[in-house]
């Protein structure tokens, strides 16, 4: 299992913070149902690096200052005018731990719809889902090459074939084709005519 190093925060003023990030560490939280939460942080070239490596949803352990506990990534916040990350929390897990989580939506294939001159309309780029942390997926594929103009995939054709629990209604639309957008054709004015001006000395 991917192991990322951390060390235990236990300084708390805002300028220890500053410092922190300012060398490059991102503070974050270590929390669960069977520990008390713990303030930790990590570099975050490393932090970067085992994110992409077991990915959004994946379980890794983190090395506390030796101690190791196995974790999920719930959130986390950045910078986007310094595109850094400010802060984290890691959610404590077990392989029978149920976990809730955003799940990416990936289309799949080429629509003959689309083709045709229609618009492919996504309505959801994410899925909430509830499971154990070795049943989320990274990201869902939807398939939409038989699709046509005016078809729709709802949350209602993803059910039933999946190790995860979906947190939506099933009849929620996740993606549809809509007909080809007509472009009105501008309306002529209608020219006044002029009133006709009565000279009051005739």
């Amino acid at each position: 299992m991917t192991v990322l190093e951390a060390k235990e925060r236990k300084e708390f003023r805002h300028s220890f913070l500053t410092k922190i990030r300012a060398d490059g560490n991102v503070p974050a939280i270590v929390y669960g149902t069977k520990m008390e939460s713990k303030p930790i942080f990590f570099t975050e070239a490393d932090f970067i690096k085992t994110i992409r490596e077991v990915g959004r949803n994946g379980v890794f352990s983190v090395n506390i200052d030796g101690e190791k506990v196995d974790v999920v990534l719930t959130e986390y916040q950045a910078d986007p005018l310094k595109n850094t990350v400010v802060h984290a929390d890691l959610l404590s897990v077990d392989k029978s731990t149920q976990i809730t989580a955003e799940v990416t939506v990936n289309t799949v294939g080429e629509s003959p719809g689309v083709k045709e001159g229609g618009v492919l309309q996504q309505a959801l780029h994410e899925i909430t889902v509830t499971g154990t942390p070795g049943n989320i997926p990274q990201s869902i594929d939807v398939d939409i090459s038989k699709l046509e103009i005016n078809d729709v995939v709802t949350i209602e054709d993803l059910k039933g074939a999946s190790s995860y629990e979906i947190e939506h209604d099933a009849e929620e639309t996740i993606l549809s084709v809509l007909p080809p957008r007509v472009e009105e054709e501008p309306q002529e004015e209608e020219v006044k005519e002029e009133p006709e001006v009565i000279n009051e000395k005739e």
